[in-house]
């Protein structure tokens, strides 16, 4: 009998002009970039909170603490690594992977593909055990005004 465990994350970072936007693993090109103590690529910080959560480790803050310098900057795809690694010390392997973006824009559509294949790589994992989508919310709000961006990220592990 396997055992399976879910897991949840939120996440929520600032949208500023002239920063870089990093999402999903990838570089989005766009005149705003997500603000963070690392790379701000809020995907792949979502996906490590479920993935922690799920296997009851706390969360992305606990392991790698926005106040040490040596993640200042950091390529979040350093960070799911070291939480894959958590995964498969616990025995565990994920099911799947279903991560929902929230930004007004720029559109994320030719994008997804891309990000699919670059978490999935970086999880061991096929492409099609990780779903990405993303949704405005209408113009309302800090995510509608193009202030900040947000993801959800659920996650199945079995054992």
């Amino acid at each position: 009998m396997s055992n399976f465990r879910i897991g949840h994350g939120y996440d929520v970072h600032k949208l500023e002009e002239g920063k870089r936007f990093i999402i999903g693993g990838i570089e989005i090109d766009h005149y705003k970039g997500a603000v963070g103590h690392s790379d701000a690529d809020v995907v792949i910080h979502v996906i490590c909170d479920a993935l922690l959560g799920a296997l009851s480790l706390g969360d992305i803050g606990k392991h790698f603490p926005d106040t040490d310098d040596k993640y200042k900057g950091i390529d979040s795809k350093v960070l799911l690594q070291k939480v894959m690694n958590l995964v498969r010390e616990k025995k565990y392997q994920i099911s799947n992977i279903d991560v929902t973006i929230l930004l007004q824009k720029p559109k994320l559509r030719d994008n997804i593909n891309s990000m699919r294949d670059t978490l999935s790589s970086i999880m061991e994992i096929g492409a099609s055990q990780v779903s990405v989508k993303a949704t405005t919310t209408e113009e309302l709000g800090f995510v509608g005004r193009e202030e900040g961006v947000a993801a959800h990220c659920v996650c199945i592990l079995k054992q």
